[in-house]
């Protein structure tokens, strides 16, 4: 299965194939528009990551951490010289394991689809759900292999 999240029309899809398993809205950080690009930008990020944590029980209520920063995210920061060398080494081996990246680079971290509300864009950079939609999100999240997020 797949998550496939459209920021520009705040939905989500669980996506089975290529069919939708069901829609929801869903709030965005503050600052909706663009990537993430560092730590404290208020931004949701873009691009291919996988679930990397899951919280029965987290500040926001249930949670599933999201593989940020990734390999596309630390080459171009790499590349701007933000994070050194062997910040983009340690992105990189985290996710040839699929395991849980480095969250305390300059790029930021702790980027979690959580319950909390979808009146608004209100988060430092994660995906909030409705409780109700975050009920028939979370009983699938062993079995979602990708997260897309679009722009």
């Amino acid at each position: 299965m797949k998550l496939l999240i459209e920021k520009e029309k705040h939905l989500m899809h669980l996506m089975d194939g290529e069919q939708a398993v069901f829609s929801c809205p869903v709030a965005l950080g503050r600052e909706p528009r663009g990537a993430k690009r560092r730590e404290g930008d208020g931004r949701t990020p873009e691009g291919i990551y996988y679930i990397c944590l899951i919280k029965e029980q987290g500040k926001y209520g249930r949670s599933l951490g999201l593989s940020y920063p990734g390999k596309t995210d630390a080459e171009l920061a790499f590349s701007e010289g933000v994070i050194d060398l062997q910040a983009k080494n340690a992105i990189f081996s985290a996710w040839e394991r699929q395991v849980r990246p480095p969250w305390g680079t300059a790029l930021g971290g702790e980027i979690y689809i959580h319950e909390g509300g979808t009146a608004s864009d209100w988060t430092q950079g994660c995906i909030a759900l409705d409780e109700a939609d975050m009920d028939r999100l979370f009983p699938h999240r062993e079995n979602i292999a990708v997260v897309e997020i679009l722009p």
